[in-house]
């Protein structure tokens, strides 16, 4: 769920860090200390995780309107994932004394922040569901419409902002190659378009209800 943020801004006043961070710019790693939380006001945020042999892999694209970082909250003392700008981003920073001071004081805040927990433990439900038991080419056609807003509150953003083929291949576990051919199949069907940007139509719905 995105949270509106004339209401963040009211809820928050200056209790807060703006931080403007440049595209591919770490915002926090994997690692370092968890003593606060994020909310993403303007670009695209990625999330994710290196195993002790050194293979990455991404758990989460982050759109404005979404806390990250949220973990510092359950006792966390590290960041368990590495957060890294996919465009230019506009993120609050909150230390994690106010997160909590917040959540006590503002019930409007809590209401807010508790329904965007919810949503990504949805979220996580649903990703788990679709690794378990959906087709390569099925997670790659629901990756590419999330990453359009289909489905969420709003007009969806046909246009996909620049992402490589490789990050799509670490987002739903597979290769690159796949990626390809299947980003070929959909374009030759007419499901998206790409020159430069890469368009998504509601019409690659298709590719995930058909059995």
């Amino acid at each position: 769920m995105a949270i509106d943020h004339k209401i963040m801004a009211d809820l928050i006043g200056n209790r807060r860090t703006i931080h403007h961070f440049k595209k591919k710019r770490a915002i926090f790693s994997q690692g370092d200390a968890a003593d606060s939380v994020f909310y993403l006001q303007e670009g695209r945020v990625q999330l994710s995780i290196i195993s002790t042999r050194g293979k990455e892999a991404i758990i989460a694209v982050l759109d404005p309107g979404n806390f990250f970082g949220e973990d510092c909250l359950g006792g966390q003392p590290l960041r368990m994932a590495r957060a890294t700008a996919m465009t230019a981003c506009t993120a609050l920073e909150i230390k994690k004394k106010t997160m909590v001071s917040l959540v006590r004081a503002k019930p409007e805040f809590s209401e807010l922040f508790m329904t965007h927990l919810l949503s990504r433990n949805i979220r996580i439900q649903e990703d788990l569901v679709d690794q378990l038991f959906n087709s390569s080419e099925k997670r790659l056609a629901r990756i590419l419409l999330l990453l359009a807003n289909f489905g969420k509150e709003g007009r969806p953003e046909t246009v996909i902002p620049e992402i490589s083929q490789e990050t799509l291949a670490e987002m739903i576990g597979t290769t690159r190659s796949r990626v390809s051919a299947f980003m070929n199949k959909f374009r030759k069907l007419g499901f998206i378009e790409y020159n430069g940007e890469l368009n998504v139509h509601p019409s690659l719905l298709n590719v995930i209800l058909h059995d």
